[in-house]
């Protein structure tokens, strides 16, 4: 599993979790609905720090929040 793949499963978790779209993650977190969408779709490999606070900040968590998880500390990343 990649580093884009375990962000990507975390996010769509939380937006299903909180029943809300990625478009309107992206309105809370003060992003372009494209960013996100790049994210999601595997086009932006590793996002930013910034760009994970924000979205840390959609969701109404810190970012240590949004990135302890399972998946993340648990996963042994390929090289991409």
């Amino acid at each position: 599993m990649t580093y884009s793949e375990v962000i990507t499963t975390r996010i769509l978790s939380l937006c299903a979790v909180r029943n809300i779209t990625v478009n309107k993650l992206a309105t809370l977190s003060g992003m372009k609905q494209s960013t996100l969408d790049n994210i999601i779709r595997g086009n932006t490999k590793s996002p930013g720090l910034r760009t994970l606070h924000r979205i840390s900040q959609g969701f109404g968590i810190t970012l240590s929040e949004l990135l302890n998880f399972p998946e993340i500390n648990e996963t042994l990343f390929e090289d991409e």
